[in-house]
């Protein structure tokens, strides 16, 4: 991790802070749910719009198109480009 103090004592660091939301993938094949990270005061569309190739997604829990559960994992990487709607999980926040 690189670290740069500037003259005042400010720490700067090349860590990109992010909160988790519960969101909602759907690509051809199977849904996603799982944690979306989002940068603070972004919104989810300003996540999908990075030039980045994936999105991150933690505690994942992934079903095939008859909602039967095929795998879950604590972190998986989705191509953007497989992604045909994203929605964040309002019920889940509570």
């Amino acid at each position: 991790m690189m670290q740069h103090v500037d003259h005042k004592g400010k720490y700067f660091t090349d860590v990109i802070t992010k909160d988790p939301l519960p969101a909602t993938i759907q690509t051809l094949t199977v849904r996603i749910k799982g944690q979306v990270h989002v940068r603070i005061q972004e919104r989810l569309k300003d996540e999908l719009n990075r030039p980045e190739k994936f999105i991150a997604v933690t505690d994942a829990v992934v079903t095939n198109t008859r909602g039967e559960v095929v795998y879950r994992t604590d972190f998986m990487a989705v191509n953007r480009e497989h992604i045909l709607w994203l929605s964040p999980d309002e019920d889940a926040k509570t």
